[in-house]
């Protein structure tokens, strides 16, 4: 493939053009304005006051690794570890001697390949046979997996001072609103939903010990969602019956039925689409050439497939992502980006073009569904903003019936928010540590973006952010938790981007 592109005469002329133009930019007038512009906009933003609280440590960050609670709650973590090593030394001569143990603890050593695996799996399997025991089940089989490896590797525990002192502040409060919850047994199915996600982001941060090992992680969830599109394609390609609450046919005329999928939903699979997609554009500029070609493929799938679910919050998402995975990577590529974007418009299917023209469209039904839900939210809210109901949308759904309905008649089944959500759940201090990760998971991330030594990590992390920051404002518009498998991979790409922390920072911590 190499010496094809190399002996084009097509691609030779692209790139004499191209060196060409750059050169020319550098050494025109609007190419020193340019570089003037970029040197000025540094210079200013590294003395503002914004630039300052968002690049500087916090006394509680700079004190985390050497306060009590730090190996507090870390040892106490680890105490299944440290038993499983205890064990394996008082008898290490039976372990030794057996073939069984042996392969457990190989096995073990390879958790960040089996939790890759759980998420093809997880992303592939049919919505009709998923079960969401399946996701709690598949998350404690990996951490049993990891600690059986641990017992014969001294350098082996679950690293969770890496994830920092937020992560424990917010489970902490999920603890706290599932036992305050107006119904405790409503809420314990939820709570395992979300110790299934902090169980996937402590077992890959800390099974990844280098790039290579993340990145097949990623990849095998890569080829999930890749599996998934294309299935989506064939939807699309073959059609799918339109479901009038999931499209309003009147400002929506002529658009065909959205497809979902293996999900419950098209929202739902535009979700994974914008979440995942992102990591598989860092595959392509990562992998080599047979690499970059499935990659190429996989990302034509998944762009066709988002588009076939007429989600406009999930492109909104995607979109986003795209455009801060190139700003962290070179801010120049954004305006490109625009051009490129704008010049696209007209290529555009009629059907998805006339939908993106009811964004905010207030004759659009869902439009003014969720208008009414925030109404009935804030009814809610007047009572419960301090102490919140307690998890999940079975006891959220149960209080909304206690206050008026919605223009329809209805009750909302959940605020139709992810941040509206988790304070209704948890109250008012549940949301401020939920907010409070989210901004120290980003502000870290983009941090070690800016200091990677190695491009592939530092173009993974950029894509891993990128998704990020799409899902987190495709959660204003839509609850991307009410489908758990969504939540799963909301907190494996949350993982993603500790684990790229966490390289940046072995590779700064290097002699």
């Amino acid at each position: 493939m190499s010496a094809i592109v190399q002996n084009s005469g097509v691609v030779r002329f692209l790139l004499a053009l191209w060196g060409a133009l750059a050169e020319a930019g550098r050494q025109s007038a609007a190419g020193g304005v340019l570089r003037r512009t970029e040197d000025w906009f540094g210079r200013t933003a590294e003395g503002s006051v914004l630039w300052t609280f968002l690049w500087r440590e916090g006394t509680l960050l700079r004190a985390w690794p050497h306060s009590v609670s730090c190996p507090l709650f870390t040892g106490i973590v680890n105490l299944p570890c440290a038993a499983a090593k205890w064990i394996y030394k008082a008898g290490r001569r039976v372990w030794d001697g057996s073939l069984c143990f042996r392969m457990v603890s190989a096995l073990g050593g390879a958790a960040f390949f089996f939790l890759g695996l759980f998420m093809l799996v997880m992303l592939m399997a049919p919505h009709a046979v998923w079960n969401n025991v399946y996701g709690f089940a598949g998350a404690l089989g990996l951490l049993c997996l990891f600690i059986l490896g641990s017992a014969s590797r001294p350098g082996r525990r679950l690293q969770l001072d890496r994830l920092g002192p937020y992560m424990i502040f917010y489970m902490g409060f999920i603890c706290i609103a599932l036992a305050g919850s107006l119904a405790t047994r409503l809420s314990m199915r939820f709570f395992f939903f979300h110790l299934t996600g902090f169980l996937l982001v402590l077992v890959l941060v800390s099974s990844v010990r280098k790039y290579e090992q993340l990145q097949l992680a990623v990849a095998l969830a890569v080829t999930g969602i890749s599996a998934a599109a294309l299935y989506g394609c064939y939807q699309g390609y073959v059609g799918v019956e339109i479901v009038a609450s999931q499209q309003d046919m009147i400002v929506n005329a002529g658009m065909p039925g959205r497809v979902y999928s293996f999900f419950d939903n098209p929202n739902n699979f535009a979700e994974q689409l914008a979440m995942l997609l992102p990591l598989d554009l860092a595959l392509f500029l990562n992998c080599r050439w047979r690499g970059k070609l499935l990659s190429l493929c996989s990302l034509a799938l998944g762009a066709a497939a988002i588009g076939f679910t007429y989600s406009r919050s999930g492109w909104i998402g995607l979109a986003l992502a795209v455009v801060v995975f190139a700003a962290l990577l070179d801010w120049r590529f954004v305006p490109a980006l625009f051009l490129l974007g704008v010049a696209a418009i007209p290529l555009l299917p009629e059907t998805i073009y006339n939908r993106i023209q009811t964004i905010g469209d207030t004759r659009d039904t869902s439009t003014r569904y969720r208008f009414d839900i925030y109404k009935a939210t804030a009814n809610l809210m007047r009572d419960y903003w301090v102490r919140g109901v307690g998890l999940g949308t079975d006891i959220m759904k149960r209080t909304f019936q206690t206050y008026p309905t919605i223009f329809d008649g209805s009750y909302p089944v959940h605020t139709h928010n992810n941040y509206l959500q988790m304070w209704g759940e948890t109250g008012i201090w549940g949301i401020l540590s939920f907010l409070a990760l989210l901004l120290y998971q980003l502000k870290s991330g983009v941090k070690s973006v800016v200091s990677a030594g190695d491009k592939r990590v530092k173009r993974l992390l950029a894509a891993a952010v990128g998704g990020f920051c799409g899902i987190l404002v495709v959660g204003v518009a839509e609850y991307t938790w009410y489908y758990p498998r969504n939540m799963f991979t909301w907190w494996f790409l949350f993982g993603v981007i500790a684990a790229c922390v966490k390289l940046v920072r072995l590779e700064r911590e290097k002699p």
